[in-house]
C-alpha cells in the first residue's frame, strides 16, 4: 500500500518523486517509468528560456551529456503557401531529450519504488486507488491511497476520472542522416494546406529531424505531403528516414482544459493540459506543477486540503498558458500570419 502512485516518470513525475521523497523519506512513492526503451519521449529537445528559468529557479545545471550539437540561437520561420520565411531571435539549448528524461529521473531519491512498465487500468475502490501495471514479467497489482497522473498527452488518468475534452494533434517525426546540410539548424513551418498547425526542423549531433503537429484524420498522408512540399521549398530531398517516431500531443483550447485534478487524484505535466497552445512548449510547465504539487503535498496529508494548495499554486500557470490560447490563433491564421511575416516586426536580417 503506498501513499501516492505517480503514473509516468517524465518531468512532472520525476521532479514530483524527487520532490516529495527529499523533503519526506517516510513517504512511500510509486513511480511508474512507461518508458524504459532508452528512446525517451517523441521531441524536438529544444529547452526554451521559460524551462531554462525553471531550472535556475530548482538550483539546477544541466549536465554536458543531455546537450546535442549544435546550440541554437535562432529560428528560421517558413511559411510554404506564401513561400516567405523570416528569422528571428531565440535562445534555446539543443539537447538529447531522452538523457534529459533520464538526469531528471537520476535525482529521485531510492526511498522511491520506481517501476519499469505501463499503467493500463486503474479503478477507484474505497477510498484507494488500485492500478494494473503491465511489465516484461507480467502484470502486477498495486495499491495507493491517492494517484498523481503525469502521464502526458493521452492520460489514462484524465480520461479515467475526468470529463475530457481537449483537443489533441497526432505529432509525427522523422529523423535522417547524410547530407543535411541545406536542412534548417531550426525551423518553424507552416503550411495551411496540410496543417492548421505548426511542423519544424532541428539538426542534432549530425542528424535532422522533421516532425509537426497533424489532425487525427489523415495524419499520415498530411505529413507525407507537407514534407514533399517542404523538400520543394529547400531545393533538397530529407532522404530516407533512419527513425520514426509519433505520439499525441495536447493543444489547450479553453479554460477548462487546465484539469490540476480533485481531492485524491491530481495531474500535472501535459496530463493537466499544462502546454503551450502557441509553441507546444510544456517541459517548463511540467517541471514547475511537479514542483508545485510536492509543495502542496508536504502542507498536509488531506486530500481535498492538497487539491486547494494545488490548485491556488498553478493559478498563475494556468493563466500563464490561458494567455497563449490567442497567440495560438494568431499565429495559425493564415492572413494574420503572412501579415506579420510580411512586416517583418522583430525579425532578424542575415548578413550575406
Amino acid at each position: 500500500m503506498y501513499d501516492v502512485a505517480v503514473i509516468g516518470a517524465g518531468p512532472a513525475g520525476a521532479v514530483f518523486a524527487a520532490e516529495l521523497a527529499a523533503a519526506d523519506p517516510a513517504r512511500k512513492i510509486l513511480l511508474i517509468d512507461g518508458i524504459g526503451d532508452g528512446k525517451g519521449k517523441m521531441c524536438g529537445g529544444l529547452l526554451a528560456p521559460d524551462a531554462q528559468k525553471v531550472l535556475a529557479k530548482l538550483n539546477l545545471t544541466l549536465p554536458n551529456s543531455t546537450l546535442a550539437d549544435p546550440q541554437i540561437f535562432a529560428v528560421e520561420t517558413v511559411d510554404l503557401v506564401p513561400r516567405r520565411v523570416r528569422h528571428y531571435t531565440r535562445h534555446y539549448l539543443n539537447m538529447d531529450r531522452a538523457a534529459f528524461d533520464a538526469w531528471l529521473l537520476s535525482r529521485v531519491p531510492p526511498s522511491v519504488t520506481v517501476v519499469a512498465g505501463r499503467c493500463f487500468a486503474v479503478t477507484e475502490e474505497g477510498g484507494e486507488y488500485r492500478l494494473r501495471i503491465r511489465r516484461k514479467d507480467g502484470v502486477f497489482e498495486e495499491t495507493a491511497a491517492c494517484l498523481v497522473g503525469a502521464d502526458g498527452a493521452n492520460s489514462l488518468v484524465r480520461r479515467r476520472f475526468f470529463q475530457d475534452t481537449m483537443l489533441r494533434y497526432v505529432a509525427l517525426q522523422e529523423w535522417y542522416s547524410g547530407d543535411v546540410e541545406n536542412i534548417p539548424h531550426y525551423a518553424c513551418v507552416f503550411d495551411a494546406k496540410t496543417s492548421d498547425s505548426c511542423s519544424w526542423t532541428i539538426r542534432k549531433d549530425g542528424l535532422a529531424l522533421f516532425g509537426g503537429a497533424f489532425r487525427r484524420e489523415g495524419c499520415r498522408s498530411a505529413f507525407a505531403e507537407q514534407k514533399s512540399r517542404l523538400e520543394s521549398h529547400l531545393g533538397q530531398p530529407f532522404g530516407d528516414p533512419v527513425r520514426r517516431e509519433g505520439c499525441f500531443v495536447a493543444s489547450p483550447r479553453k479554460w477548462r482544459d487546465f484539469i490540476p485534478g480533485r481531492p485524491g487524484v491530481y495531474l500535472c505535466g501535459e496530463a493537466a493540459g499544462f502546454i503551450s497552445a502557441s509553441s507546444f512548449e510544456g517541459i517548463s510547465s511540467a517541471i514547475l506543477s511537479g514542483k508545485l504539487l510536492a509543495e502542496s503535498f508536504l502542507g498536509g496529508k488531506n486530500p481535498r486540503e492538497i487539491f486547494q494548495r494545488y490548485r491556488r499554486k498553478t493559478l498563475p500557470l494556468r493563466l500563464k498558458l490561458w494567455c497563449k490560447i490567442p497567440k495560438m490563433h494568431i499565429l495559425c491564421s493564415p492572413v494574420l500570419r503572412s501579415l506579420i511575416m510580411r512586416s517583418g516586426i522583430q525579425s532578424v536580417k542575415r548578413y550575406r
